[in-house]
């Protein structure tokens, strides 16, 4: 994507305001068809740099055209943040895209424009941190975010950390929730503390995969494994949806502020705990230091002195003496700092994207 991006600027030096000859061609046809094949698009990097072209989420081989007026609202608003010569681009940018929009007045009312808004394929991390900071101007509330993995590190919260701001100095509150791991994280503590009360962090055994959610009207998922894709929501089904999802896990969440559960059983920590729960469930070593955010290395040291705990000779004999003690089933436990309130101290349920 960062080649294709270089090449584009090298070889097509344009706005989305005047096209080239090649870029003007491809973009009309997609325009007139609906969508065009993602070969038609690679002799005009330009359309996927200006975001005239996006992938089509039923069908990552072709790509689908944003619509004329869309692209225009987001042309404009970059126009006229740019210095005082951006003025005489506005006259070009609604000539051009004008004339893209009387191609075909299909893609206004047609299904398919309007999953294109409600549903977005950003592609890129540049597209991707484009997107996050547009919503971050926009958000007036509340942002919620799930963060998986293990401890953070540094770089990884520093990146965000210019939005993160932004959305302090305007009153926005914002919920965190981490794995039980990132408590042991300097770079968290640090983070935390500079944002002060404008951030409220839980955690828990496993969280879902990343998730951030912006006023509840806007949410931002991974698409591929390597987190260089995101998809865009904007469908209130699929955003309610997600909330509804953060919530529940955010009531059985542990305040960071407050300290884990005990388990009941000596020489039992809680995390060797939701290590025996997963055993039992018949998963591999890679799969539970996934879940949990610590490396294989870490998962197996757990394990070995889960076994030694128990009196176990052999993983066969370790899921034994997990049954026998009770440890393949969630346990409930009430968190310290909030009496009364049951948690699963056991595996809860299964992301940056943007980081």
């Amino acid at each position: 994507m960062t080649g294709g991006g270089i090449h584009g600027r090298q070889e097509h030096p344009h706005g989305a305001d005047r096209l080239c000859e090649a870029g003007d061609r491809v973009y009309s046809r997609a325009v007139r068809r609906g969508r065009v094949p993602r070969s038609d698009a690679e002799p005009v990097p330009c359309l996927l740099e200006l975001a005239l072209l996006h992938p089509d989420p039923d069908d990552m081989d072709f790509l689908v055209p944003t619509a004329p007026q869309e692209v225009m609202t987001r042309l404009l608003r970059s126009v006229y943040q740019e210095v005082s010569d951006s003025h005489r681009r506005v006259g070009s940018a609604v000539a051009a895209f004008e004339r893209y929009a009387g191609l075909d007045r299909r893609v206004r009312r047609s299904p398919s424009a309007g999953e294109g808004t409600s549903i977005r394929v950003l592609d890129g991390l540049s597209r991707i941190q484009a997107a996050m900071d547009e919503a971050t101007r926009e958000c007036r509330t509340e942002v919620l975010t799930v963060q998986p993995g293990g401890i953070r590190r540094e770089h990884e919260l520093s990146e965000g950390l210019h939005r993160a701001l932004e959305l302090r100095r305007r009153g926005v509150r914002m919920r965190d929730l981490y794995t039980h791991v990132a408590r042991h994280g300097q770079g968290l503590l640090n983070y935390l503390e500079l944002m002060g009360d404008a951030v409220e962090a839980r955690t828990l055994d496993e969280v879902i995969d990343r998730l951030i959610l912006f006023d509840r009207t806007v949410a931002f998922i991974p698409a591929n494994a390597d987190r260089t894709m995101a998809l865009e929501l904007r469908h209130p089904a699929l955003v309610e949806y997600l909330v509804t999802v953060f919530e529940r896990l955010w009531r059985l969440a542990i305040p960071l502020t407050a300290p884990l559960p005990d388990t009941g059983i000596e020489g039992i920590s809680h995390r060797e705990q939701s290590i025996a729960a997963l055993l039992a469930e018949g998963h591999q070593d890679a799969v539970i230091a996934e879940r949990l955010g610590i490396s294989v290395r870490t998962c197996r040291a757990h394990i070995a002195r889960l076994s030694e705990t128990l009196g176990a000779a052999s993983r066969t004999q370790l899921g034994v003496r997990i049954a026998q003690a009770g440890l393949d089933k969630p346990r409930r436990a009430v968190s310290p700092g909030e009496p009364g309130r049951e948690v699963l101290s056991g595996p809860g349920p299964e992301d940056p994207i943007a980081r």
